[in-house]
């Protein structure tokens, strides 16, 4: 916020000193176009530069034939903004109202619409939002370090719910107050609104692996997360030890290393296959109790492999990434 702050009194600044070095009237209001100029992200702020040079330019435009049709009145204002705002929200320019509004509101005040109020008014909309526009453009802090610190939480955060399960299968009255799981999915979310941020700020990398890389990360993530809800619906079925339980936490204990490494290692899934040749290999069960909670982690096996192809799938693209990018990402 700080920054915005700084970058929007900068914009201000270079558009209140060029208009009036050009003679603009009033050059106040190019300033005022500035301040509106200023967005969070680069890709925001050619957005917004763009939809309130069109909507003003088109409001003038309407504004212009309604005052010479009409009259300057103060209800000419009211039938301009009727009409206005509709089309310009129709059009997907409704975040240029206001600004058009700055523009049409100079012109009624002049009472006057001539070919140099007309040259006025384009020259405060360029020098505001050009303004705002250089500024956004010049710098946008970066927020790969925070991106890096958000993934590493998150991976501890996955640890701690692997561990957890494992425990619950070791002892099944153990009570786990599920915080964790609380946790990662609070880190995923903010994760993906800085990650969408981070790919609005490389207008020139749209396409790159690095512009890639962290919204397929954390869109990984989230599905993981829910792939291991539905591990804990499995997991609450099973309410007496058994062995083929204690076999199965193994398998958690394994993924809860796993998963701080560089996402995917395989040594999991090998040992699943493995897990699932043994319980094949055992006697059925004896009572119903012991067939419903070994079905349970049968279908928890199925859910741990469809994690680990959630995981599989990342790493075909992050393989695809240059040594350089996986160096920064590493650090």
């Amino acid at each position: 916020m700080g920054i915005r702050v700084i970058k929007t009194a900068l914009a201000a600044l270079g558009a209140l000193y060029t208009a009036h070095y050009l003679g603009l009237n009033p050059a106040l209001s190019a300033g005022l176009l500035a301040i509106l100029g200023v967005e969070a992200t680069r890709l925001k702020g050619l957005k917004s530069a763009f939809e309130r040079f069109a909507a003003s330019v088109i409001g003038l435009f309407f504004a212009s034939l309604l005052f010479m049709a009409l009259g300057f009145q103060l209800w000419t204002i009211s039938l301009f903004v009727l009409v206005s705002i509709p089309i310009l929200t129709r059009v997907g320019l409704k975040d240029g109202i206001a600004t058009s509004a700055v523009i049409v509101f100079h012109v009624y005040a002049r009472e006057e619409v001539t070919a140099s109020l007309i040259g006025n008014e384009i020259m405060l909309l360029l020098v505001g939002l050009g303004w705002a526009t250089v500024i956004n453009m010049i710098y946008m802090p970066t927020e790969e370090h925070k991106l890096a610190q958000l993934r590493h939480a998150t991976e501890a955060q996955f640890a701690a719910i692997f561990l957890a399960l494992a425990q619950t299968l070791r002892t099944p009255e153990h009570v786990w107050d599920g915080q964790e799981l609380l946790n990662a999915g609070r880190l995923i979310k903010e994760g993906q609104r800085l990650a969408e941020t981070d790919r609005e700020n490389r207008i020139w990398g749209q396409g790159t692996a690095m512009s890639r890389y962290w919204p397929t990360y954390y869109e990984m993530r989230q599905q993981q997360l829910e792939s291991i809800g539905l591990m804990l619906e499995q997991v609450a079925f099973v309410y007496e030890r058994l062995p083929q339980g204690e076999l199965t936490a193994e398998l958690f204990d394994l993924l809860s290393g796993d998963v701080k490494s560089d996402v995917y290692e395989g040594g999991v899934e090998e040992r699943i296959t493995v897990l699932e040749a043994k319980f094949k290999a055992m006697p059925l069960p004896g009572t119903r109790d012991e067939f419903e909670m070994r079905a349970a982690l049968f279908h928890l096996l199925i859910e741990l492999k469809r994690y680990l192809a959630i995981a599989k799938r990342f790493k075909k693209q992050r393989d695809s990434l240059t040594d350089a990018v996986m160096h920064r990402m590493e650090r």
